[in-house]
């Protein structure tokens, strides 16, 4: 079983990769993350705060594989991270409601003991249904909302609002599951004795 240091707090990404067979402890790198368009393109930008999130784990004197990633939302131009309260999350939910969107999830693998670090970063398109007014109301009165990258919890495949998805399903919760199983056979001696 491969042994991942996941640079987060999530208790999605931890039950994703739980669940996908990895032993996982979690250390948060609690930065200040810079804006993912500080470096003038979008995925260099969260490649950036995914490695940033990696290397302030390994900087505290943790041992082992790091895996550090970062989420956004990509609608129409505009980028949506977790919302910062309910009026955010509306206007989130309103501007994805009936359009094809994009999840983006930089990401960054960091072996300890030399260093080595592996990035990429995903994309999953996303097309949602309209919704309601009533609809939306709701789900902002469930809390559904808090703490999701454009305030939506991806229930993939039987989501009642997401009409189509291209790529990765997991990607959407925040973490490419797929390509870090891809990466790990690709580089074995990655997931050895960090």
């Amino acid at each position: 079983m491969t042994r991942l240091i996941l640079a987060s707090q999530s208790q999605w990404r931890r039950e994703l990769l739980t669940a996908a067979g990895y032993e996982v402890e979690c250390v948060p790198a609690h930065l200040d993350e810079p804006h993912p368009l500080s470096l003038g393109d979008l995925e260099a930008g969260l490649i950036h705060i995914a490695q940033l999130k990696a290397r302030t784990v390994a900087r505290r004197g943790v041992r082992g594989l790091i895996l550090a990633a970062d989420t956004v939302g990509h609608v129409g131009g505009e980028i949506f991270g977790k919302p910062v309260d309910r009026a955010d999350a509306r206007r989130m939910l309103q501007a994805m409601s009936g359009v094809a969107h994009e999840v983006l999830t930089g990401w960054c693998l960091l072996r300890t003991t030399d260093g080595v670090s592996l990035t990429g970063c995903e994309a999953t398109a996303i097309h949602m249904r309209p919704w309601t007014e009533a609809e939306r109301e709701a789900y902002l009165d469930s809390g559904e909302w808090r703490d999701k990258c454009g305030a939506y919890g991806l229930q993939w495949p039987n989501d009642p609002f997401v009409t189509g998805l291209r790529g990765s399903a997991a990607n959407v919760i925040g973490v490419p599951l797929e390509r870090l199983a891809q990466v790990l056979a690709e580089f074995p001696a990655l997931a050895g004795n960090a």
